[in-house]
């Protein structure tokens, strides 16, 4: 699967009975690659970072579970196209993964606001994070949600810069304040989005 390409289109997918024979290997097959692409930032914030074949994939099992068929499809991608990298942009959802229902509410009301307070360091300079997404991830009570979708838009001398030196992804929230550093091998898996 052509991690470098920059849209889905209806031609791009499977007849969904040949997805079913397929789903396996595909997915298997996407398993070390998205290894690369996961970076855990502190006890519970974990970025996936999203790229053609995780939105491909995301858009089959989408189509698999609610079978709407082809009147699905611009729906579908309408909605995970733009989280494809375009090329100077890296995309990742930002999951926070708190297993305890009863915890997760709980804490999910202390970070109201969580989106806007990420940000990627590379080399010292910071570059922040933009939510991709137009509604507002946090309620009126200051609940936030736990999926949130997040651009890093790059210069071309923050993308030549991204393999050779350091790179980190943190949170400043008042309530979240923690940082991990992206290895050489999940820098150089990201780096093929900005081919």
């Amino acid at each position: 699967m052509p991690e470098a390409q920059r849209q889905i289109t209806a031609t791009d997918l499977l007849p969904l009975t040949e997805y079913e024979k397929q789903r396996k290997a595909l997915k298997e097959n996407l398993i070390p690659v998205k290894k690369l692409r996961r970076v855990e930032v502190g006890p519970f914030a974990t970025f996936y970072f999203e790229n053609y074949a995780t939105m491909w994939l995301q858009v089959m099992e989408m189509l698999r579970i609610e079978k709407g068929g082809d009147e699905q499809v611009p729906g579908e991608l309408a909605a995970y196209n733009p989280l494809i990298p375009q090329g100077d942009e890296l995309i990742a959802t930002m999951m926070l993964e708190i297993e305890d229902a009863g915890r997760r509410n709980k804490v999910l009301l202390t970070l109201g606001g969580i989106e806007e307070t990420v940000f990627m360091e590379i080399g010292g300079e910071t570059v922040h994070a933009t939510p991709t997404e137009y509604d507002d991830r946090t309620t009126a009570d200051g609940k936030t949600s736990s999926v949130h979708w997040l651009r890093f838009s790059l210069t071309a001398e923050q993308k030549t810069r991204f393999l050779t030196e350091r790179v980190v992804i943190g949170l400043s929230h008042r309530n979240y304040g923690h940082m991990a550093v992206l290895s050489d091998e999940t820098k150089a898996a990201l780096s093929r989005d900005f081919a």
